[in-house]
């Protein structure tokens, strides 16, 4: 599979810490010098056979449509698509007038990641969104009338402008436009945001973890009660329509990263990421190399993120995998460390695979961090 990492956008929304630029004058130098990546990178992935190609950001649909169909024109010099391949353009609904979505109908994507984030005006002015909230829904009206059926959307949870009754009209809202698929995360306070700064500065009241997770089990319950598969700890699919990208990295499958601060991974023991600098990238590939740096996975390294990854899936950890990977001396620490968590209830064995205990799921990332080997 292939992800692109578009790095602009039109604001910065509070929260992000992720790589853009909001000035779009190298937008062209950019594009220009993904297609050559591709081309430079084109022998990286062993299947040439694509089941998923991804446009993330940044803001994916900040380019126009023909743009984008220019970058999926140069992958197909190299590459071959499967005949279900899932083709997904991150959009913020702002982006999604009648024009722009006539173009992407007209081309292979087909799926949208809409960052909707709330239906509500408070939380949107909060994380500085640049739609409003009756974009946040008008923009999927039309998207589905354009037939783009195959719709995510982002919601966040446990905003300090938002209550559990807010949630829960969010929710509802989601359910009466008929999305089949969310992607939904509580909202944190990343390093060097403005909405680390507002807290600092009493500006804004910090997120508080207990409302976040009576939100979460809420959301966990009423997706569930709605036919919603809750096969990632921030995912939720109707049968059909689970994410095949974000799927083939939670089974540790070979991916291509293009694109300034783009990961890669060989699907073994190599992954390598970009350059997070818009005009060093340029540089670079304008001569012929490549702007990335690379890291071998150590044993442990592979075993942290195997356990990570895996405990936040509804799937768990194949532990079959863990004993035909790994040598004697991690299994053990391994097996001495699930033990009290599996006596306690905190994880459980279901059909050789370690899960996390619904009741605990919250807490995943904390409870694999605890498995983790140095």
């Amino acid at each position: 599979m292939i992800y692109i990492h578009i790095p602009f956008c039109k604001q910065k929304c509070s929260y992000c810490n992720f790589h853009f630029s909001t000035s779009l004058n190298f937008k062209d130098d950019m594009l220009s010098a993904m297609k050559k990546e591709i081309f430079l990178r084109k022998d990286e992935l062993q299947n040439k056979n694509l089941n998923s190609l991804y446009f993330g950001g940044g803001t994916p649909s900040i380019l126009s449509s023909d743009e984008i169909k220019s970058l999926i024109d140069e992958v197909l010099k190299y590459f071959s698509f499967n005949s279900d391949i899932e083709i997904t353009l991150e959009a913020n609904p702002d982006d999604l007038d009648k024009a722009f979505l006539r173009g992407i109908a007209d081309s292979p994507i087909n799926r949208l990641s809409i960052g909707t984030q709330s239906f509500f005006e408070e939380d949107l002015k909060l994380m500085n969104r640049a739609h409003s909230a009756s974009e946040a829904e008008s923009s999927i009206k039309r998207a589905q009338d354009f037939g783009l059926e195959n719709i995510s959307i982002d919601l966040i949870y446990g905003s300090p402008t938002s209550s559990l009754e807010i949630w829960k009209d969010n929710l509802n809202k989601t359910i009466a436009l008929e999305v089949p698929h969310i992607s939904s995360y509580a909202l944190t306070v990343e390093p060097k945001t403005a909405l680390e700064n507002w807290i600092e500065n009493g500006k804004v009241e910090s997120p508080k973890e207990a409302e976040q997770n009576r939100e979460f089990f809420y959301m966990k319950d009423f997706l569930k009660n709605h036919n919603f598969d809750h096969y990632e700890i921030s995912n939720f699919g109707k049968p059909g329509f689970h994410s095949k990208h974000n799927s083939s990295y939670w089974k540790y499958c070979e991916y291509l990263g293009i694109g300034p601060s783009a990961h890669s991974y060989n699907g073994n023991e190599i992954r390598s990421w970009n350059v997070a600098s818009n005009h060093q990238y340029i540089k670079k590939i304008n001569l012929n190399t490549l702007a990335k740096e690379e890291e071998i996975l150590s044993p442990k390294d592979q075993f942290n993120e195997m356990i990570m990854i895996g405990l936040r899936t509804t799937w768990g950890v194949d532990l079959l995998n863990l004993k035909e990977k790994f040598n004697e001396e991690i299994l053990e620490q391994f097996q001495n460390d699930i033990k009290l968590n599996i006596e306690e209830g905190i994880l459980v064995i279901e059909n050789n695979h370690l899960k996390i205990s619904d009741k605990n799921w919250f807490m995943a990332d904390g409870i694999a961090s605890n498995l983790f080997q140095v």
